[in-house]
């Protein structure tokens, strides 16, 4: 299936238990779509969300029934799924540009900004519970270790952070890689990190190990890996600048198979629905593309273990090298009050 959304797509998410996703747009806008295997896409919603800046970041929040952006305006708008009606706008939430949201938990997400501050914002307590001043440039992208709650974050800066969130600090900070980092997953039941770079080379650390990679893959493409989704803890499904989405194996490392070509401009974004039935893609040629997961995998020697999500964890027994990191000041964090379980009254 394809969605022409009209405009570039930044950032896409799907709908926790519902055939429901969502883009977000150079032009503020947030889409609301409606897909299934035998009908065609349908727009729900199209919202307005942040005026003349682009929609950046999108996710869904309270069990899907509100949708979280983030914009270069520095807001966060939650907006309600159903009406489309805006349930509350944080203003001024970073310091600067927001690039980037992910869930955390379900009270929780994290959101990062273009001068490399993530914070995390906890809805039960209503505020910013936490806030650290982790990369020098913006960050790319983002993961969440929930045994240990664990927050790592790599940036343009070409390094990859551990935000320890029981002790609200950065725990460890690798050291300054040739090539901005510009996606990261954990693989290997937490024992390892995988991030895509701008030169096409994929970087490994080992867990509790994080100055610098211990392996990498050059293979995989002469251009920037800017998507990274894990399939299992063996294999990861890789979208590239060139249009090209691959299947990669971890450890040993090795191109299982191209499985798709989006277009022939950069991959922005990957996802799963909510079953695992389909892969969703967005790129520079403003099409949102679904493709049927046992279609692309069919013949590729790597099977779906599980339809269900599978949640990146590591081991508490392994130890984090310590490693004194630059700080910025840090922007004050501004309460987040919560209706719905989430954002109202601000």
């Amino acid at each position: 299936m394809e969605i022409n959304l009209g405009k570039l797509p930044f950032d896409i998410d799907f709908h926790p238990s519902n055939t429901l996703v969502a883009a977000g747009l150079i032009n503020g806008d947030l889409h609301l779509y409606r897909y299934g295997a035998n009908s065609l896409p349908q727009r729900l919603l199209e919202v307005h969300a942040h005026g003349e800046e682009s929609c950046r970041a999108v996710r869904f929040i309270n069990k899907g029934h509100a949708i979280v952006t983030g914009s270069p305006d520095r807001s966060i708008l939650a907006t309600d799924v159903e009406t489309g009606s805006a349930i509350a706008r944080l203003e001024h939430s970073h310091g600067a540009a927001i690039s980037r949201l992910i869930n955390l938990t379900e009270t929780t997400i994290a959101s990062g900004d273009d001068e490399g501050c993530i914070k995390v914002w906890d809805t039960r307590q209503q505020s910013c519970c936490n806030s650290f001043d982790a990369h020098e440039e913006y960050i790319s992208d983002m993961t969440f270790a929930s045994d240990s709650m664990k927050l790592l974050g790599v940036s343009g800066d070409g390094t990859l952070s551990v935000c320890n969130l029981r002790r609200n600090k950065v725990q460890v900070q690798s050291e300054f890689s040739e090539d901005e980092l510009l996606s990261v997953v954990l693989m290997k039941n937490g024992r390892k990190v995988i991030c895509g770079t701008q030169s096409g080379a994929l970087l490994l650390y080992s867990w509790g190990h994080f100055k610098d990679c211990s392996d990498r893959f050059i293979d995989l493409s002469p251009n920037s890996v800017d998507a990274l989704l894990k399939l299992d803890e063996d294999s990861v499904i890789t979208g590239s600048e060139n249009g090209l989405i691959s299947l990669v194996g971890i450890l040993p490392n090795r191109i299982i198979q191209p499985i798709a070509e989006h277009s022939e401009y950069p991959v922005e974004r990957l996802a799963f629905s909510f079953d695992r039935k389909y892969l969703g893609s967005i790129s520079h040629d403003q099409m949102l593309k679904l493709w049927d997961l046992d279609d692309l995998l069919q013949g590729s020697g790597s099977t779906l273990r599980s339809r269900e999500a599978m949640a990146d964890s590591d081991s508490d027994e392994m130890d984090v090298d310590a490693k004194e990191t630059k700080r910025k000041t840090a922007s004050n964090g501004q309460a987040l009050n919560s209706s719905s379980s989430f954002f109202a009254d601000l």
